[in-house]
């Protein structure tokens, strides 16, 4: 592990699994792509910083009938201390063909999941045959959205003025919640790396 001084560029590509983030971060031993998933949460922009570096291997991936091989970079931390807008020419060097990394992912071998007996009972409750809620009594849409919330947030629920999201959560999830999130009155502070409540 090291921790580098530099600058991540970072460019929003609009996807098929909805909007994701790439970056390329230049250092003084290299220049890197990043495709850590609480990039997700950030604008386009290039950041200056500190960069904790945890990993660096060579990656390939298939697109538009090309393999690409790019070195990668895997961050454990950053400390942000400016930021400036994308440049026409930093966005060119981010490649808008990239593979979305939650495609990536699913091309990778999945171990066997096993289901707990909660994760089961919950299963059966949702089930028509077996849910024996009375027909016509139709849940609230404000109580439907807030058990989605909770089911949506987990742990964080309930949420306070400042949000910090777990970047270690599924790519698709942390998506969802980043998306909620903005639905619901917040706006992601990079320096902070974490959601505030806008005041109205």
């Amino acid at each position: 592990m090291i921790t580098l001084s530099g600058q991540l560029a970072i460019r929003t590509i609009h996807g098929r699994n909805g909007d994701f983030n790439v970056g390329r971060l230049a250092t003084a031993i290299g220049e890197f792509v990043i495709k850590n998933a609480e990039l997700d949460q950030y604008r386009e922009g290039k950041y200056d910083g500190e960069f904790v570096i945890t990993e660096i291997r060579p990656s390939t991936y298939n697109t538009s009938g090309r393999m690409v091989i790019e070195i990668r970079a895997h961050l454990g931390g950053m400390t942000l201390s400016s930021i400036d807008l994308l440049s026409s020419d930093d966005a060119k060097r981010l490649s808008p063909q990239e593979v979305d990394p939650i495609d990536e992912e699913a091309q990778a071998p999945v171990p066997a999941a096993t289901v707990s007996p909660e994760a089961e009972e919950d299963s059966q409750a949702s089930n028509p045959l077996i849910d024996t809620t009375p027909f016509g009594s139709a849940v609230p849409d404000t109580a439907a959205t807030e058990n989605a919330d909770v089911a949506l947030f987990g742990a964080l629920w309930p949420l306070g003025d400042v949000v910090k999201l777990d970047a270690t959560v599924d790519r698709r999830l942390l998506r969802q919640q980043r998306d909620r999130l903005g639905a619901m009155g917040y706006e992601f502070a990079p320096l902070s790396q974490d959601w505030h409540r806008l005041t109205a």
